[in-house]
């Protein structure tokens, strides 16, 4: 072949391979959603469809060369930000623009889920700069649809500002047993209807800013007494307890389009007949909630790297197939790096060699691509592309901050109160005992002259020895003391005042069920929140300046 001929069959074969691999159709194209959804999944490849059901983590404050490579030449579909990865919010923005930029230069220009876990309350992992709430268990107290719908509506707004499209919220665990410390005041309530209420109107707010709502961790964390970040929660729940308890919000939130759901690790024994986490459970997530709820949006895990399904001592990329397999439509797998590409690559093989593994890869790509048209391409969608210049050190309206500081103070609840518990006198001896910078700093604008006495947080579990002791020998050197409850730790330390014969006064934080374990404390408030706002709601009414209105959402305070 002369050198003339070999160039012309170089340019015609380049030109063919160019062809084949510009497709005339992407990600934007003006076709009817149903239609571009179907040709977008036929015209892609193996790597491309199993791209499309992964949602993977990164380390450090900027993309890594991982997770870029994981977008750029994987075909990646969503990446979650922990807070890990948050340093500043315009640092994050810009993040989230390069990696929706790579996810531009791929074939079909599908957008990445960008995702993330900011819940309100105690889960936050987008801290900075970002608005601190009550969380869920405070919105069960002022028990009003419109406050949860603000709730999800202002997170809402907040996450758009930074380009993040996917949010896994809101909680919808029932709080049926005190001894879910991991879930707790994520909880809205331990009654199911009452729940299924303020989780549909906070899914409703948030949707109405374009950011794709995840009720988890179905089908219910609340009735746990173990953390599935630690190991494998096992609920001894029947199908019918569940259905009327558990599955309530879900119910209510399917029937309104909630778009995803996340999957536990929790294993229901006298329902599946095994241990076998809800992550990976074919009963769990395709008979119960493909056929019998009739659940046509996405189902997500929740992350494969907890303890919940590693301790099962299988691999991450056989965690991952069983998982697929199981009805999860995205799988979430934080880190580490070296850990995806086995992942990948695992998989890729599984669906080159089992067919019933490809169709199901095929079925979730097709799901995920379809919630994608339809939240990503709306009106008033969340941008691929944040505005970093005019993003601060804050995202926070100033609208939304007024609901959240108002909604602080109506939140608080009289669990043992009385109108004469009020107010301190500010002329004695007033020692402040606690475990967070917050209840200090609002604790001395209320009380300048009190001493103070800070406790450590951790271990949650258990106190110091020292701690307790401190407590005891000098408490009856003062008329009043103000204890900030947060956990068990600070539960055990509020016992060693049982013969206090002072002023004792508990300012619950987070969950009130500590407080079942003191019924001789004669004054407590429930605040929930464990911000300034929360603080100045309940130093305000020990000052006599301000009435407790809220009404804890749990039986038997």
């Amino acid at each position: 072949m002369g050198r003339t001929t070999l160039a012309s069959f170089l340019t015609i074969l380049f030109f063919t391979l160019s062809v084949f691999q510009s497709p005339a159709l992407d990600f934007w194209d003006d076709l009817p959603e149903e239609e571009l959804a179907t040709a977008l999944i036929e015209e892609m490849t193996d790597q491309e469809l199993l791209g499309q059901v992964l949602i993977l983590g990164y380390y450090g404050g900027e993309p890594s060369p991982e997770i870029e490579h994981s977008i750029s030449f994987r075909k990646l579909g969503g990446v979650k930000v922990f807070g890990w990865n948050v340093t500043d919010l315009p640092t994050l923005a810009q993040s989230v623009l390069d990696m929706q930029e790579l996810s531009q230069e791929t074939r079909f220009r599908i957008p990445l889920l960008m995702v993330t876990d900011q819940e309100g309350g105690w889960v936050r992992h987008i801290r900075k700069g970002t608005s601190s709430t009550t969380g869920n268990l405070g919105l069960g107290a002022t028990n009003i649809p419109r406050d949860s719908y603000l709730t999800g509506y202002y997170i809402g707004l907040e996450m758009k500002s930074l380009g993040i499209n996917m949010n896994f919220a809101p909680t919808v665990d029932i709080y049926n047993n005190p001894e879910a410390h991991v879930i707790g005041p994520r909880a809205f309530s331990d009654d199911p209807v009452q729940t299924a209420i303020l989780a549909t109107a906070f899914f409703k707010g948030m949707d109405a800013t374009g950011v794709i709502s995840t009720a988890k961790h179905f089908p219910g964390h609340g009735n746990a007494d173990t953390d599935s970040h630690s190991g494998l929660p096992i609920i001894r729940s029947t199908l019918e307890e569940i259905w009327n308890n558990e599955l309530v919000p879900y119910r209510f939130l399917m029937r309104e389009g909630i778009p995803a759901i996340m999957s536990g690790h929790l294993a229901f024994p006298n329902i599946t007949g095994d241990e076998i986490p809800a992550t990976i459970s074919e009963f769990m997530l395709t008979e119960l909630v493909r056929n019998r709820l009739n659940f046509k949006g996405m189902v997500v895990t929740d992350d494969l790297i907890m303890w919940g399904v590693q301790g099962l001592n299988y691999d991450t990329a056989t965690l991952t197939k069983l998982a697929i397999l199981a009805g999860n439509d995205l799988v979430l797998i934080s880190r580490p790096p070296e850990l995806h590409e086995k992942v990948f690559d695992r998989m890729l093989t599984e669906m080159q060699t089992n067919e019933t593994f490809r169709a199901r890869v095929i079925q979730s790509a097709d799901r995920v691509i379809r919630i994608k048209l339809s939240y990503l391409k709306r009106d008033g969608a969340v941008p691929l592309y944040p505005d970093v210049e005019a993003i601060g050190q804050t995202v926070v309206l100033p609208e939304g901050y007024d609901f959240f500081l108002d909604q602080s103070f109506r939140s608080v609840s009289a669990v043992s109160w009385t109108e004469n518990s009020a107010p301190v006198d500010p002329n004695g001896k007033i020692l402040l005992t606690g475990q967070y910078d917050e209840f200090f700093e609002e604790g001395r604008k209320a009380f300048p002259g009190a001493d103070e006495y800070s406790i450590s947080y951790n271990p949650f579990y258990y106190p110091k020895e020292s701690e307790k002791t401190y407590i005891r020998r000098n408490a009856s050197d003062y008329d009043t003391i103000i204890f900030c409850l947060a956990n068990p730790n600070s539960l055990e330390i509020l016992k060693t005042l049982r013969t206090y014969e002072g002023n004792l006064i508990v300012l619950s934080v987070l969950t009130p069920v500590y407080l079942a374990e003191v019924p001789w404390v004669e004054q407590s408030l429930a605040l929930y929140g464990t911000t300034h706002e929360s603080f100045l709601a309940g130093f305000s009414i020990l000052q006599g300046v301000y009435s407790p209105s809220g009404h804890v959402p749990l039986n038997g305070l």
